[in-house]
């Protein structure tokens, strides 16, 4: 059975819940092996994760060039393992650094590449890709057929499935990459550290609660937060509202923002412009709340509540955390 590829997202010890769900996908397709670049002492650990959710093999690359070069390092080990193994398919997540390195993987492997799949199938002819495009109003299906193909599958496209609860960390195969010339790639110089949230990220969050106009102002957003901690979900927000200054850019969904596909999205006070549910109507179940009845969201809404979200969203948090304690 041919070797799928899995570039594994992964931070302090931890992998990243898309990761666990590209190695799902990857069982449709072959053999999966996970490649674990710039881990560190961690990737036993990670490895051990890996297995529990389907990596056959566990490729590993460690060096100071990961975290100075953020991208060239992992598109050279990317291209090196792929060519050795003789890959049937190489998946990333499709997040803005990750569809950089597939972009230059497939350039070096002289392959084609789809980008944003929002579900990854066995055809044919090798591995089909479904995407969701035109703010989702058509849903088409590609797959390539020249090289190795190089698909980025977006967050959330599958349920991570393990494949064994006491799975423990195997052998790892050690992929040597020597550093890349310092003057002609991107280097890190300095690093912001995000400030710590109990909330998930927003592009692999399983739920996410979004205010838009209607919330009224930045005192409104609190309502929004207070539902997201409730149901454990991250917060989004319209570009309305991030025009207004009412919530950060880093919290935006739509064409100019985030892409999101939550299992659950509620929609709080959006009208639904057509830029905003580009980067939403993948989401497998919308709730809206709006106080207009012939608000555009309600189109595309699976459940929607006509009314004030300052009264609505309350009783759902408090009827939230009646029902968790």
């Amino acid at each position: 059975m041919s070797e799928v590829l899995v570039l594994v997202d992964h931070a302090d010890g931890r992998v990243r819940p898309p990761a666990l769900e590209l190695l799902t996908l990857a069982r449709r397709l072959g053999e999966p092996s996970a490649v674990v670049l710039g881990a560190s002492d961690g990737v036993d650990g990670i490895a051990g994760q890996l297995r529990r959710y389907g990596a056959a093999k566990v490729y590993a690359a460690d060096g100071a060039a990961f975290a100075d070069h953020p991208v060239v390092p992992q598109v050279d080990a990317l291209t090196r393992i792929a060519e050795t193994a003789g890959a049937a398919a190489v998946l990333v997540t499709s997040s803005p650094q990750g569809r950089e390195v597939a972009a230059r993987v497939a350039l070096r492997l002289g392959s084609g590449l789809i980008t944003d799949a929002v579900d990854v199938r066995v055809g044919e002819a090798g591995p089909v890709a479904v995407q969701s495009v035109f703010a989702a109003s058509f849903e088409i299906t590609s797959r390539i057929c020249h090289g190795i193909p190089v698909i980025a599958v977006k967050p959330n496209a599958a349920t991570a499935e393990p494949v064994c609860a006491d799975a423990v960390a195997g052998p790892v195969e050690r992929v040597a990459v020597g550093p890349p010339d310092p003057a002609t790639v991107a280097t890190v110089v300095s690093r912001t550290v995000r400030p710590a949230t109990d909330r998930p990220e927003l592009s692999e969050a399983a739920i996410v609660v979004a205010g838009g106009r209607g919330v009224g102002g930045a005192d409104g957003f609190g309502v929004i937060e207070e539902l997201a901690d409730a149901l454990g979900a991250a917060v989004g927000a319209s570009r309305a509202a991030v025009d207004a200054g009412w919530y950060p850019h880093a919290h935006q969904i739509g064409q100019t923002g985030r892409t999101v596909s939550p299992q659950l999205y509620l929609a709080s006070g959006i009208s639904g412009a057509i830029q905003h549910l580009a980067g939403m109507r993948t989401s497998k179940t919308v709730v809206a709340v709006n106080k207009d009845p012939q608000a555009p969201i309600f189109d595309v809404a699976d459940f929607g509540v006509v009314g004030d979200l300052l009264e609505v969203l309350p009783r759902l948090t408090e009827e939230t955390r009646r029902r968790r304690d």
